[in-house]
């Protein structure tokens, strides 16, 4: 379980195909204090360390996240965010969030307004919309954020300097996909009333 508040942005050293896998090699700061089998988000996607060295940590991703997320359009020297699953005796600075991502969006418009950034994306699956709120929280290639206006093809979200400065939201292009996790809470519900399978 994760929060959406990043710790450190990391950089892809090498991706390497194995049949439907693809195993990666991301290098950074926090890599070093990382232990095989723990769990750490990637642009919100919760992925299993494998391997260590030289600063760097090996992580496997399977047939179904490469569909699920951006993961394929990845290379060698992307900046992805970082974020170490949440210790028990910590806070939930962010929301819940799992690191299984529910779908892409893309980026159609990045305006910055009065020192901050107003992004705008658009959902690749229409229905979706039914699990997104104004002043909800969503998960954006792992960040927590909270969700300024809803559209009938997306929602704005606002990145303060901070963010912009410790995330790669600050290299994110118009045309570019992100990873979403919608909020549980609201799957949970709509689950309940029959909207999602």
């Amino acid at each position: 379980m994760f929060t959406g508040i990043i710790e450190n942005i990391g950089s892809i050293a090498s991706i390497e195909q194995k049949e439907e896998n693809l195993s990666i090699w991301v290098e950074s700061p926090i890599s070093s204090q990382l232990k095989i089998d723990q769990s750490v988000s990637h642009n919100g996607i919760c992925l299993t360390v494998v391997d260590l060295k030289d600063h760097m940590h090996l992580v496997t991703a399977v047939l179904e996240t490469r569909l699920k997320t951006t993961i394929d359009q990845w290379s060698k020297g992307d900046l992805v965010n970082l974020e170490r699953c949440m210790q028990a005796n910590g806070r939930f600075d962010g929301h819940i969030v799992q690191g299984h991502v529910d779908n892409t969006a893309i980026c159609s418009k990045i305006e910055e307004v009065g020192g901050s950034w107003l992004f705008y994306f658009e959902l690749t699956q229409i229905q979706q919309k039914q699990l997104i709120v104004d002043k909800g929280s969503i998960c954006i290639n792992g960040v927590s954020l909270t969700i300024v206006e809803c559209t009938q093809e997306g929602f704005y979200v606002t990145i303060i300097p901070y963010t912009f400065d410790h995330t790669n939201f600050k290299n994110l292009q118009v045309g570019q996909k992100v990873n979403l996790e919608f909020d549980i809470i609201g799957k949970y519900i709509q689950r309940q009333l029959g909207f999602i399978k």
